[in-house]
């Protein structure tokens, strides 16, 4: 492929780097580790885009023992001349000028991935120290920075006939509260990118323990592998996934799809590698084809007669395992989060690659055309069985907002924003809560039990469990295609289980049924875990507690050599008073919550699979690989 050109006067500025140190979450989303991790993600998506322009092959990621990372790769590497407008290094401009780089209208790059643009200038404001090797030309150019600052100017250090650029960083620990990398969180982005850019190579090398551990990514087939991916802990209902592909004015658009047994719908879009978590134009395009096509071909086969009612989008979607990756020049992104895609060309180009390539599919291949519609209508059978069982429920006045639950302990205040319900394990811990509580703003809904595993069940056996029933009516916004985010009654869901295994498995229990059923309350933010601490420390009339065991051996540390203390080991909500749940867990002012995000789609739909699915495998293998984190075991 010809290299386009690349050269300094590529390299065009918006505006400058002042407010990075100052508002660094405006940047990068927050301080915690997910804007930690986003350092990482900026350089490789900068290597990305080298790779869609055709001049990439291999990118390096390695996680030092001082938790420095470089990021290489084998790419055009950054412009070394100089932009005229600043009268420095193409390399200089794009550290240490926001919005720098060759992504704005220059010839540099066709297709980009970054969302913002704040790229690497960014990660170099954030770190205490970076430095950059570039290779081209056949020579090798050096810089280094400061806290954003440039260390003298780039020299040139040596010769090379490679290409590419070497980025090297050290994390600012006074911006950011772990300088921690996680080899998981990583991991999996890496393995979903690379799947996004067919036969990328992405080397992912983590040196901090004594045997460095390494993972290569690499995917000839794309997206069909990501498909098969996603499905290979499933029981799939044609043995192929359907891969489709086109390329046109309005860009390029691969889809890949498969249907399994399973009840709930993995569909996954992309713009220029983007996650595109809110949907969009390609996404719409994509759904409206194949509910069309599915519907076309169901009736030309007899399988649906003419009294009977088109299957829906959700029939047709339930089992279905999917990947639509969209590339284009110029993408509009809207939305809460930037991550939905505007561009209204989008929505008919996919829709017609997609409505075409899958009628040519269920024309060819008939026995597996046959069982994706057999399992479509079988969904639309199960559904109208679950839409009796909620009529009859409502008769019952068990999912009307205006009859709530009898064992709801509601709040006095009526708006929602200000409100938030405490989803507590067990009748004990309830009574506990209801006690403690701040009744003018604090709801309280015991759950007795274990409630329904929804990965396991359809709609309609849901719908029969009274547990489900009661948080779906306490929490008002109904669910599935009625659902309705707007009649939320509270904007804080607290899951407050109990400290031991049990109510970690009713934990996750109920986080399944809201990523299968509300999913847009966990994209809204709406999902928080309560942090109930696990030990009290007794020493005189006072007492402290610690929601860690680190945390303890600190407080222990502190007490003065003398200090008598008893310690207390809490397994269950129901062992604090309510003054003390009230002190720990519920009182703003004091409490932790953790807040439930989506930031990885794949790796919480695989995470779901391994430890809520059909299969004893996936869950053997994910205890023996976290055996030795666990925070607590009951024996």
């Amino acid at each position: 492929m010809p290299e386009s050109s690349y050269s300094g006067k590529d390299i065009q500025v918006l505006e400058g780097l002042e407010a990075v140190r100052k508002r660094p979450s405006m940047y990068i989303g927050s301080t915690g580790p997910k804007g930690l991790h986003h350092l990482v993600y900026e350089l490789v998506d900068n290597s990305v885009d080298e790779a869609l322009a055709g001049c990439c092959t291999a990118v390096d990621i390695i996680i030092h023992p001082d938790n420095a990372v470089s990021v290489i790769d084998n790419g055009r590497g950054i412009p070394v001349d100089n932009v005229p407008k600043y009268r420095k290094s193409g390399v200089e401009v794009a550290l240490t000028i926001l919005h720098a780089g060759g992504k704005f209208g220059g010839s540099g790059y066709k297709v980009s991935g970054g969302l913002h643009g704040v790229g690497v200038s960014v990660v170099n404001a954030l770190s205490t120290r970076l430095e950059v090797e570039v290779k081209r030309d056949g020579r090798i150019w050096e810089m280094a920075f400061e806290r954003g600052k440039a260390q003298g100017s780039l020299k040139e250090t040596g010769k090379s006939k490679a290409k590419g650029t070497s980025v090297k960083f050290w994390a600012d620990p006074e911006i950011f509260e772990t300088v921690e990398y996680s080899w998981e969180t990583l991991a999996s982005r890496m393995r979903e990118t690379a799947f996004l850019n067919r036969n990328l190579k992405i080397t992912l090398t983590d040196e901090r323990e004594l045997e460095p551990r390494r993972e290569e990514f690499r995917y000839a087939g794309g997206i069909l592998d990501f498909v098969k991916y996603l499905n290979e802990k499933k029981e799939s209902i044609h043995s192929k996934p359907i891969y489709l592909e086109a390329e046109g004015a309005e860009g390029m658009v691969e889809v890949a799809l498969q249907w399994n047994t399973g009840y709930s719908e993995t569909v996954l879009a992309f713009a220029n590698n983007i996650n595109t978590h809110e949907g969009g134009t390609h996404l719409d395009g994509f759904k409206n084809a194949l509910t069309r096509t599915l519907n076309d071909y169901a009736r030309r086969q007899g399988i649906l007669k003419e009294k009977d009612e088109n299957l829906s989008g959700e029939d047709i979607r339930e089992g279905l395992t999917a990947v639509i990756s969209v590339k284009l020049k110029d993408p509009q992104f809207e939305g809460q989060t930037k991550t939905k895609l505007g561009n209204t060309e989008m929505r008919s180009f996919v829709q017609s690659v997609v409505t075409t390539g899958l009628a040519e599919f269920l024309e060819e291949h008939p026995k597996p055309a046959r069982a994706i519609v057999t399992k479509s209508t079988q969904a639309a059978k199960a559904r109208a069985a679950a839409r009796k069982a909620r009529e009859l429920t409502r008769r019952k006045g068990l999912l009307e907002s205006s009859t709530l639950p009898g064992k709801l302990a509601d709040c006095s205040v009526r708006e929602a924003a200000l409100t938030e319900i405490y989803l507590v394990e067990g009748d004990s811990a309830g009574g506990s809560a209801k006690q403690a509580r701040d009744r003018s703003f604090q709801a309280i809904l015991p759950l007795r039990g274990k409630i329904l595993n929804v990965e396991k069940a359809g709609i309609n056996r849901a719908l029969s469990s009274e547990e489900i029933q009661a948080m779906i009516t306490a929490l008002g916004t109904s669910i599935q295609e009625e659902f309705d985010l707007a009649q939320a009654r509270y904007h804080k869901v607290i899951i407050m289980t109990d400290a031991d295994v049990d109510g970690a498995h009713i934990r996750c229990l109920i986080l399944t049924f809201f990523y299968r059923y509300m999913r847009e309350m966990i994209d809204a933010g709406y999902i928080y875990i309560a942090q109930p601490p696990l030990y009290k420390i007794s020493h005189g009339k006072k007492h402290d507690y610690a929601y860690t065991d680190k945390q303890l051996q600190q407080v222990l540390a502190e007490l003065p050599e003398s200090t008598k203390y008893t310690l207390q080991r809490y397994k269950g909500l129901g062992e604090m008073n309510p003054e003390q749940l009230w002190e720990t867990t519920m009182d703003p002012e004091r409490r932790t919550l953790l807040q439930v995000g989506l930031d990885d789609a794949m790796a919480a739909e695989e995470a779901f699979m391994d430890l809520m699915g059909d299969q004893v495998e996936p869950r053997k293998l994910f205890i023996q690989r976290h055996a030795k984190s666990v925070r607590f075991l009951d024996v």
